[in-house]
């Protein structure tokens, strides 16, 4: 990811001005923010749900402001998205819920899906749970179905929104411990928080505040 001289705008309003940064692979970089400080506008403008007006953004081998729209979706299979509130289909089976994504970016192999999904369910921990309904699952085991449907198309960056928000505490831990797997798996990783806590183990931090960057650090030592 390569952010130059990007500002942001959100119905009118400038959400962020000036914004520079970049990532590298297999960074795992925390996103720090309060509650509308533009975390969420600036996710959206990097896989192109809001439109780029001012700046440049390169985004997983993609120029956004010059990018066709027909490439957004290509772009957005990339990109694992792993969201606080989850997003599953509450009337599916945790099997159809992956397989509704895996069909919808292109997968038609009955039998690799089968493979794939059980792949993606085994890394987060959760064989066996093919034939259950979301509901019968805990918040916990349905963020970790979350971080297995945002693996399917092996991304090369996953985005991590808030993902422990609306967990307890054991479970929030139980996925962040997911997530390090994941980084030193030689995943690369944006996690998104307001949350302070989450933080202590960061390697590197981007602090937003007031619709600018205030920090970009590297936490030596970890």
């Amino acid at each position: 990811i390569e952010v130059k001289e990007t500002t942001i705008f959100q119905d009118g309003q400038t959400v962020l001005d000036h914004v520079n940064f970049s990532i590298s692979q297999e960074e795992f970089v925390y996103l720090i923010g309060k509650t509308g400080s533009g975390k969420s506008s600036l996710l959206k403008t990097l896989y192109a749900d809001l439109p780029l007006e001012i700046g440049e953004i390169q985004m997983v081998g993609y120029h956004i402001p010059k990018m066709k729209e027909r490439d957004i979706p290509f772009m957005r299979r990339k990109i694992g998205i792993i969201f606080q509130d989850f997003e599953l289909f509450y009337d599916r089976t945790i099997a159809e819920n992956l397989e509704f994504i895996m069909r919808s970016t292109g997968w038609r192999d009955k039998a690799k899906i089968k493979v794939r999904m059980a792949e993606v369910l085994m890394r987060v921990g959760l064989g066996g749970v093919n034939n259950k309904m979301p509901h019968q699952l805990s918040g916990g085991e349905q963020q970790r179905v979350v971080i297995a449907r945002a693996l399917i198309n092996e991304p090369k960056i996953l985005i991590a929104d808030e993902p422990t928000g609306n967990l307890d505490s054991k479970s929030g831990h139980e996925i962040m411990g997911i997530l390090n797997q994941l980084y030193e798996d030689g995943n690369t990783i944006i996690l998104v928080t307001h949350e302070d806590d989450i933080a202590q183990h960061a390697r590197r931090i981007i602090r937003l505040f007031d619709g600018k960057i205030i920090e970009d650090s590297e936490i030596k030592g970890r």
